[in-house]
């Protein structure tokens, strides 16, 4: 029997596969997964806002008669959780894509834009910022106190971006290995550079350090959401042509050569979006982790390798992860917040673990 006589649910059915479900229909599940949970962070926390209330809030429906809670519920919600639950989507899409970017660059499933040192390099920059900011440089630059912490983070990770690239490009070629080479050297060299500084914090500095490496949203606001979305959208439609690139890059950087791809083009490319969202992401909220790692590793069992739908579907479930964890944080120890790098790390790790040690059979680990 030839094969192409042969049926493929043939190959769906053989022992040690999984029958994947079609992907318009994971893809749909997430945008409704990310509504759901858009809907449930946006009434609960410290000040919960019922959901008979809600409509009222967003000013869809008039407030009922002798309802004395709807200014509260309005101001509550248009300046406290609208926003961070746009920031949190926004962020948890783009690590979310940044991660599947990346292991589609490296043909590495265990891939993430931390291995290369971008989060490590913005977290530094930022921690520096802390200290500065209580040193007696802070009344030279007293105007950029509003932006600085979020400013050096981004800047930080530009810098990290830009080294990375000179060490790993010669004659016009770069090389992932030394890429990624270099940048595990300059992310041990950059959590040196944080372990001095928190050596050197009096004990607010060394809370607000931690507190940032950690990860958390409580600063979110529309102003730090509109600076995310000119990264977001460029990133987005920078996907549209990078999918097929990363899906022959997977047969190796020769065989993509010949099949028409531009593979030096792609690789600047596929670099320049990591460094900036991942960038955006750590001057917003900090470092977090594992959201690079599981969401595109989790789809790819779910939907496969193939790039056109990996790429958005990796943005919708980084979002549904990423506002799940943030409403977990500020209500599991409400009226306190737990830091949502604690939550994304101690749900991921172990997430992560089960689908290696499910699926290794067959993805050859």
């Amino acid at each position: 029997m030839s094969l192409a006589n042969v049926k493929p649910d043939v190959f769906i059915r053989t022992k040690g596969h999984v029958r994947r479900p079609p992907a318009s229909l994971v893809v749909s599940g997430l945008i409704l997964f990310l509504l759901l949970a858009t809907m449930l962070a946006a009434t609960v926390g410290a000040a919960g806002i019922p959901l008979s209330r809600l409509p009222a809030a967003l000013g869809l429906t008039a407030p009922g008669p002798g309802d004395t809670s709807h200014a509260r519920d309005q101001l509550i919600l248009w300046s406290i959780r609208l926003p961070r639950i746009a920031v949190a989507a926004m962020i948890g899409g783009i690590l979310g894509a940044a991660g599947a970017i990346m292991q589609g660059l490296f043909r590495n499933p265990l891939a993430d834009p931390a291995l290369v040192g971008v989060s490590s390099g913005g977290a530094f920059a930022a921690a520096g910022a802390i200290i500065i900011s209580d040193s007696r440089f802070a009344a030279h630059i007293h105007f950029l106190q509003p932006v600085l912490l979020p400013l050096a983070a981004f800047l930080g990770s530009l810098l990290t971006t830009v080294i990375l690239y000179r060490i790993a490009t010669r004659s016009g070629r770069t090389s992932i290995a030394i890429f990624l080479l270099a940048g595990l050297a300059i992310a041990a060299i950059a959590n040196a550079g944080i372990g001095l500084l928190v050596f050197i914090a009096d004990d607010r500095q060394l809370r607000d350090i931690t507190f940032w490496l950690l990860g958390s949203l409580s600063g979110a606001t529309w102003s730090k959401a509109t600076t995310i979305v000119p990264v977001f959208v460029l990133a987005s439609i920078a996907m549209i042509f990078i999918h097929r690139g990363l899906d022959v890059l997977i047969l190796g950087e020769s065989e993509a050569f010949h099949s028409g791809i531009d593979v030096e083009r792609l690789k600047r490319i596929c670099i320049v979006i990591i460094s900036a969202m991942t960038g955006v992401a750590v001057s917003v909220c900090g470092v977090v982790g594992f959201v690079g790692i599981v969401v595109p590793h989790l789809l790819r069992l779910m939907i496969g390798p193939g790039h056109r739908l990996l790429l958005p579907a990796s943005i919708a479930l980084g979002a549904v992860m990423l506002v799940g964890a943030d409403t977990l944080a500020r209500t599991i120890v409400a009226p306190a917040e737990m830091p949502i790098g604690i939550l994304t790390a101690a749900v991921g790790a172990p997430v992560f673990l089960l689908i290696l040690l499910r699926q290794r059979g067959l993805v050859g680990l």
